[in-house]
């Protein structure tokens, strides 16, 4: 029920269904995502490279939902294997991701005869993180947020959020505008002179229910990232993946697009008033 109510909810906002594959010649380039191996290739830690190619090629408006597998997740909100429902919307804004993720929120919970959450609110990651800290994350050196961290800035900004912000975290939040070093494959831009990250993520009851970016457009911005994580993974004794260089070119003619990936398992989960994923799949 839940799964028809999502699919339901897209396609009266006029999102097209597209299926890509499950086992890729490259994972998610993201430092911090292991992939789980699959003969001579991975399984997808998400469709995004794929999803984007597909927008880059003419289709405004697509989604996928489907089973995704991340090595080396840890804890109760994290499993394997789970289920991700990703979605892009050419033209679109951080603003009318969160719209989106409202009204999918609600038709799940509608699907599951739960309350729809209440009170979303929109905030930015600087003004929380000072009203927690007192410290400006855009502009407070790594040695300061976090001495055991001074050589590590998103590390540091990462301890600090965990261990400070994201407990205080109203119960139905968006949280918009993060620190350039954290920007993943978003955009960046300048607010009041300094870079800022054009990436929301969406939080219930505690927990993080999604994570999306006014998209990255630029291939040579984007093949510079690729080769950060690759640096980064291998100081940290890792297997830098391989470039997807056909991802690297479509992102070159991507168009303004903001998409956003969301946790189906915890979604339901957090519903419930589970507190956990473990409990099973979803159907």
């Amino acid at each position: 029920m839940v799964l028809r109510a999502l699919r339901d909810a897209l396609h009266l906002r006029g999102f097209l269904e597209v299926p890509t594959p499950v086992l890729v010649p490259s994972p998610a380039l993201e430092a911090g995502l292991d992939a789980v191996p699959a003969a001579e290739a991975w399984l997808r830690t998400s469709p995004e490279m794929a999803l984007k190619r597909v927008v880059a090629s003419g289709l405004p408006r697509v989604y996928e939902l489907g089973s995704c597998f991340r090595a080396e997740e840890v804890g109760p909100w994290h499993a394997r294997e789970f289920l991700l429902l990703e979605w892009y919307r050419v033209g679109g804004s951080l603003t009318a991701l969160m719209d989106d993720v409202e009204a999918l929120v609600a038709a799940a919970a509608a699907a599951l005869g739960r309350p729809a959450p209440q009170g979303w609110q929109r905030r930015g990651y600087g003004t929380l993180f000072t009203e927690a800290t007192g410290l400006d994350p855009h502009t407070t050196p790594a040695a300061t947020l976090s001495p055991r961290d001074a050589d590590d800035l998103d590390v540091a900004l990462q301890r600090r959020w965990l261990e400070d912000v994201e407990p205080r975290l109203p119960p139905a939040c968006f949280v918009t505008d993060w620190p350039a070093c954290q920007a993943a494959l978003a955009r960046v831009v300048q607010v009041d002179g300094r870079p800022v990250a054009r990436r929301v993520e969406a939080f219930l009851g505690g927990v993080e229910l999604a994570n999306g970016f006014e998209e990255l457009t630029d291939a040579p911005e984007q093949r510079a990232r690729f080769a950060s994580s690759a640096r980064q993974r291998q100081a940290e004794g890792k297997q830098p993946h391989p470039v997807d260089e056909a991802f690297v070119e479509a992102v070159g003619h991507l168009p303004p697009t903001a998409g956003i990936a969301l946790g189906v398992d915890r979604l339901v989960a957090v519903l419930c008033g589970w507190s956990g994923i473990a409990r099973g799949r979803v159907g």
